[in-house]
């Protein structure tokens, strides 16, 4: 079983016909740029998700731009692709895998762990020869009869929990954003600059080697045991600009062995769309 990553060399070698593949290319300054890259070439048998539309739920002005679907929503689309309890899942992107890391995310949310991320995405397949092909994949599936689990298997905090932190603090909330969006210093998507007051920046580019795959395990839990100075990961919530990147740092503490901590969906884009929560600039 797969349930953190595989390499294209894997991949390759053992992918089996009932494995499910999902491609995630996306690109937040070009929504579409996905979609026509999947068009373009992808991983033969891949289906495409779209980011804005496929795995985000509706939004209202205050919940982010992201906000995840309704569980059971997302669950039925899963159950429309075939997913069943034993069925292997593996995704990509090409984003140094920050979208693949949402949807790793958000099935175990539901309660699938049999699902890895393509460690380094499509360009690993590329550079590896992977095979490609451009029809789209949208037949033989048989939609399945998989059921989620009762709760969900991935803890979340809301914004007002996250609110009543800063002063009564439980918890240490980790921004992956880029540390010049995270000083304020810069804002290219939100109408307000800075962060949470408290938290702590871990831009998720860190977790990566130069060739976009995963740094080791060992290297991760030094990098993130040294950030949190002793904290138990089941006292971290992660967060990020919309809930994307923030699946990032979280899936790099899971591959450590730092299991057990929280996302905050709605992060700086939703807590931004209340005036009244502060913000900090400047360094942690």
């Amino acid at each position: 079983m797969y349930s953190y990553l595989i390499t294209a060399a894997e991949l390759q070698q053992e992918h089996q016909p009932d494995w499910l593949l999902f491609d995630v290319r996306h690109d937040l300054m070009n929504p579409q740029a996905g979609r026509l890259a999947y068009a373009q070439g992808h991983i033969p048998g891949a289906h495409f998700l779209d980011n804005d539309s496929d795995l985000v739920g509706k939004v209202n002005g205050k919940n982010g731009r992201h906000p995840l679907p309704d569980r059971s929503t997302f669950a039925n689309l899963m159950r429309a692709h075939g997913l069943e309890s034993q069925t292997q899942v593996v995704i990509y992107d090409a984003g140094n895998s920050m979208f693949a890391a949402r949807l790793w995310w958000m099935l175990r949310w539901l309660g699938h762990e049999k699902v890895a991320i393509l460690d380094g995405g499509w360009q690993a397949w590329i550079a590896e020869s992977g095979s490609v092909e451009t029809d789209a994949t949208t037949a033989g599936r048989v939609p399945s009869q998989w059921l989620e689990s009762a709760v969900p298997d991935m803890p979340t905090v809301q914004a007002d929990e996250v609110l009543k932190n800063i002063d009564h603090p439980h918890f240490v909330v980790i921004d992956a954003r880029a540390a010049e969006r995270f000083r304020g210093e810069v804002e290219p998507i939100d109408p307000v600059a800075g962060h949470i007051p408290g938290a702590l920046n871990r831009p998720n580019s860190a977790n990566l080697q130069a060739d976009g795959t995963f740094k080791n395990v060992s290297a991760l839990r030094a990098e993130f045991a040294s950030l949190l100075g002793g904290r138990p990961a089941e006292q971290v919530v992660h967060q990020c600009g919309s809930g994307i990147t923030a699946c990032h740092n979280l899936f790099a503490m899971e591959l450590a062995g730092m299991t057990g901590s929280s996302l905050y969906p709605g992060s700086w884009s939703e807590w931004v769309s209340d005036a009244d929560r502060p913000v900090a600039v400047g360094e942690a």
